[in-house]
């Protein structure tokens, strides 16, 4: 019985991927609940397992585009573990026949010996005077069709391949080695060519078209999407943008003083964001409106804090939501974003992750961003951009004193709030985060 692997659906929106990677191969035997895939859609990198066990036959290549539903594989479950082979079942027992065959050969041969006969000698030395067409015939026959076909086809003379079969016989899995390492080798070549390209076209001599002065790749899913709602935030809403600085000095000493016992208790850091997520939602029920998103001639004001933090990954960024931050500890609420950033560092974000929030806060400052202007999560109405933390002179109390300080931004949507509210929400963020009491009692 053969049951088929097809591409499950992961969301309303999401109507097809990029098979981005494969982790087994036609021929190998796979487990129930295998990871078998990476499917990359415009929005998660979603992971793709069995449903049975048996033997898999791949249907589609590495970077094809597949639409949900699409059948990508078929798994024979009336096949066991002694038929799977990633080359083929019928090289791999041919080969297992080639090895028996050698064996009953060397032992034929030990019976002659001890029999006292000398056939084998007159035979070795009747091979020595074989041409050489007749030499590689006998060398085909050494090798099993597996090596024969790897090195048809990558060019790789099995001969000088270290064998770690029988007798030192060339396997399949040498010659997967080999190739490989090839390929490794040709990677570095042309990294270390592309390198003195990059060197002479700074000064030295060299002429024109000796190296690639561009690269073209096609755009993925992920990064489509992220392109697409950002011009399309900034065609869809009057975005404007509000300022302010932070003294940062109270929350520095907080964490300082209170470190080692919230780590030993909690088992997690107390980080920034934990304050910017507690002093957003601090403001947010001060100021309603920035809670609110617009839909069609109709205005919806939340009453529920999911605040989502965005998160740079390797495949773009990401907004995972934290729930309830109303209703979490600090605790609670770094513990979330770190479970949040490893799952997106690991590719295993799911849509229910990305979906409800109201508010977003994205910290470019640990990069070393000084001062941006963030573009709006649509259809959230705000997001807030923390930037890096500088030593900077400012006046308190008619002194010039040094301090640490923290450029903010508010980025909004002028069509729902105002520009007075947009400044009274970062003041209050700026209070909540200069006097973390408010947030405690809030007032």
């Amino acid at each position: 019985m053969a049951t088929e692997v097809k591409i499950p659906t992961l969301g309303e929106s999401i109507s097809s991927g990029i098979l981005a990677a494969w982790h087994v191969q036609s021929g190998d035997y796979v487990e129930s609940g295998q990871t078998l895939y990476d499917l990359e859609t415009d929005k998660i990198t979603q992971e793709g397992t069995a449903e049975t066990s048996g033997v898999i036959e791949l249907k589609v290549s590495e970077g094809d585009e597949v639409e949900i539903g699409a059948v990508v594989a078929v798994i024979d479950e009336s096949a066991s573990k002694s038929d799977s082979g990633s080359a083929g079942n019928k090289e791999e027992k041919q080969e297992e026949k080639q090895e028996s065959a050698g064996s009953g050969q060397q032992e034929d041969s030990e019976k002659k010996k001890d029999s006292g006969q000398d056939k084998r000698e007159e035979e070795k030395a009747r091979e020595k005077e074989k041409d050489s067409e007749e030499g590689e015939a006998a060398a085909e026959q050494l090798h099993p069709p597996a090596v024969r076909r790897l090195a048809e086809e990558s060019g790789i003379d099995p001969d000088k391949v270290e064998g770690s079969g029988k007798g030192g016989r060339v396997t399949k899995g040498d010659m997967l080695e080999a190739i490989d390492s090839q390929k490794k080798g040709d990677r570095q070549e042309k990294k270390e060519s592309g390198s003195g390209e990059e060197k002479r076209s700074t000064g030295e001599s060299s002429s024109k078209g000796s190296g690639e002065r561009s690269t073209r790749k096609k755009m993925t899913p992920l990064r489509k999407t992220i392109a697409r709602r950002l011009v399309e935030a900034q065609q869809t809403t009057a975005m404007l943008t509000t300022f302010n600085e932070v003294d940062m000095s109270t929350v520095m000493q907080f964490r300082k003083t209170h470190q080692d016992a919230f780590t030993k208790k909690h088992g997690v850091k107390l980080g920034f964001m934990s304050f910017f997520t507690k002093a957003a939602v601090h403001a947010l029920k001060q100021v309603p409106n920035v809670n609110g998103r617009i839909e069609g001639d109709e205005i919806i004001i939340n009453h529920y804090y999911d605040i989502g933090v965005a998160v740079s990954t390797p495949k773009g960024l990401m907004v995972p939501v934290v729930r309830d931050c109303d209703e979490k500890s600090f605790a609670g609420i770094e513990k979330d974003i770190l479970a949040y950033a490893d799952k997106a560092k690991q590719g295993k974000i799911t849509i229910e992750d990305l979906q409800g929030g109201v508010f977003t806060i994205s910290n470019g400052g640990i990069f070393g961003s000084m001062l941006s202007t963030p573009i709006l999560n649509t259809p959230q109405s705000a997001i807030l951009g923390m930037h890096t933390i500088q030593e900077r002179a400012v006046v308190v109390n008619g002194e010039i004193t040094i301090r640490p300080m923290m450029y903010l931004a508010l980025s909004y949507d002028h069509r729902l709030v105002d520009g007075r509210e947009a400044v009274g929400f970062l003041v209050a963020i700026k209070q909540a985060i200069e006097d973390p009491a408010r947030i405690l009692f809030e007032i």
